[in-house]
C-alpha cells in the first residue's frame, strides 16, 4: 500500500459525513478497504451494512473496488463513476446523501441497538439521532475522546 493507507488501530476512519465525487460514506469505506489490505483495520469492516448502502446505489461490486485501492481518492472516484452499473446524476446523488446524512432506525430493533451505543458512548448528549451521529461519536470515545 502506500502513504494513503490508514491504520485503523490508531486512529478512526474519515467521518461517514466527509464526501467525494459528492458521495457520503465513500471515503469512510476507502480507507475501511485499505487499511484491511494492509491489516490495519482493527474493529473496522470493509464492504460492511453502511458501505454496502453505497455500494449498490453506485452499482459497484466491493471485490472488484478493493482492486483499486492502491490508487488515489481522485483516482478511485474516476474508476467508480467509469464502471458504476447505477450512472447517478447530481440531484440523485445530492437527495441520497442527504437521506443518508439523516437517516435514523426505521424499525424498534435498530433503534434499541442505536440507543445502546448512544447510551454506552454518550449518555448525556442529546444530539445523537441518527446513525452518522452514533458512528462519529462511537469513532469519537473508541480514540478516547470525550463525549
Amino acid at each position: 500500500m502506500s502513504l494513503h493507507t490508514p491504520d485503523l488501530t490508531k486512529f478512526p476512519p474519515r467521518s461517514p459525513r466527509v464526501r467525494l465525487g459528492g458521495y457520503v460514506i465513500l471515503p469512510r469505506m476507502l480507507d475501511k478497504g485499505r487499511a484491511t489490505i494492509a491489516g490495519k483495520n482493527g474493529e473496522y469492516h470493509y464492504a460492511c451494512p453502511l458501505d454496502q448502502a453505497f455500494l449498490d446505489f453506485a452499482g459497484i461490486d466491493a471485490e472488484a473496488l478493493k482492486k483499486e485501492l492502491s490508487k488515489s481518492d481522485t483516482e478511485v472516484l474516476a474508476w467508480i463513476n467509469k464502471h458504476a452499473k447505477h450512472k447517478r446524476t447530481t440531484p440523485e446523488i445530492i437527495a441520497w446523501t442527504n437521506w443518508q446524512e439523516n437517516r435514523a432506525p426505521d424499525n424498534t430493533e435498530g433503534r434499541e441497538y442505536l440507543n445502546g451505543i448512544h447510551k454506552a458512548g454518550a449518555p448525556d448528549r442529546e444530539d445523537i439521532t441518527s446513525w452518522f451521529d452514533v458512528l462519529d461519536m462511537d469513532d469519537y470515545v473508541s480514540y478516547g475522546g470525550k463525549a
